[in-house]
């Protein structure tokens, strides 16, 4: 049983990484052209990554308005 939850858990994850692959090569493009491959790979490595901040939609806006 546990066997078949692994190969099932390996699987979906595949799957997801796919499905991440897909999107990004999806929205990569857009009306004034591709994104960079640069940017495109920062964005898919700090998706791996844990949130740093966990905020609402107040606090979200005041951060962009800083900026």
């Amino acid at each position: 049983m546990s066997k078949v939850i692994n190969n099932s858990k390996i699987n979906i994850t595949q799957e997801l990484t796919l499905l991440r692959s897909a999107v990004i090569g999806l929205i990569g493009k857009d009306p004034e052209g591709e994104y960079r491959p640069e940017f495109v790979k920062k964005v898919l490595k700090s998706m791996q990554k844990k949130p740093t901040m966990v905020f609402d939609k107040a606090t979200f806006r005041k951060l962009i308005e800083k900026r």
